[in-house]
């Protein structure tokens, strides 16, 4: 049974209030940023990738583009730049494994893969136990343009999310919408927590920690969590007065 996402009415009504305002007011930055990033290269302005909000309400989320095109394709050949990966990875090697060989050896069920194996019932163990690099970011990217690269480095590819706040698919406030690859590794009974907040522009963890460079993905988890249990007006208008120079960050991520 889907659960209904429930936005409280305040937040809300200056969710659509605000929005509406700065769609308007920043015009002129949506006609220089959309100029610059055709100039630079070919492609589509905007950028849209389905994430994952509240109550696990996927929708399309907009951004100005700031990759080269089909830059999605190559998150798999990247995984080893990825900020977040598992500082315990080589106690997790069988998590690489194709689950779909199975052989029988000595009678007991085995999972084989990349030259190594392990019992099935270690691995799904260690499948339950484990998040794997649940959140994925890489530092000094190759696939970001010049443009894209300031246009993250100052916020301004998040701009276009004011639709999606205006939709009601977000919030100004609240935890930052994943993509699907790394909702799914955050179902287990410690994580799942973070989607009963509705999915936000900017957030606690943003304002917190964002910009840092060892990102810790269990300390996301429980901020994102903390966020859902705990949010209220005056919660997000002091999350609000931080963003400004949090958004102003100075890592090449």
């Amino acid at each position: 049974m889907k659960v209904k996402r429930q936005i409280p009415i305040l937040k809300r009504s200056i969710d659509i209030l605000v929005s509406g305002l700065l769609i308007i007011a920043l015009l002129p930055i949506w006609i220089f940023v959309a100029l610059a990033i055709r100039i630079e290269s070919k492609g589509p302005i905007f950028y849209y990738a389905h994430r994952v909000g509240q109550s696990y309400h996927t929708f399309k989320f907009y951004k100005f583009r700031s990759m080269r095109v089909n830059a999605d394709q190559l998150v798999e050949k990247m995984k080893h730049l990825n900020q977040y990966k598992s500082k315990n990875e080589s106690e997790l090697r069988t998590l690489i494994m194709n689950r779909n060989l199975i052989a029988h050896a000595e009678y007991k069920s085995i999972v084989v893969g990349d030259g190594i194996y392990a019992k099935l019932n270690e691995f799904e163990w260690q499948k339950r136990n484990s998040s794997g690099d649940a959140f994925v970011k890489f530092v000094n990217d190759p696939r970001i343009t010049r443009v894209g690269q300031f246009i993250r480095n100052t916020s301004i590819d998040e701009l276009p999310q004011l639709f999606n706040i205006l939709l009601g698919d977000m919030s100004l406030v609240g935890n930052r919408p994943l993509p699907l690859y790394e909702a799914e590794k955050l179902t287990t009974d410690g994580s799942v927590g973070r989607f009963l907040g509705p999915a936000g522009l900017t957030g606690l963890w943003q304002v917190t920690e964002r910009g840092k460079e060892n990102a810790d993905p269990v300390k996301r988890v429980a901020l994102d969590i903390e966020y859902a249990q705990n949010h209220s007006f005056w919660m997000d208008l002091k999350i609000l007065v931080k963003t400004p120079l949090a958004a102003l960050q100075h890592e090449n991520v």
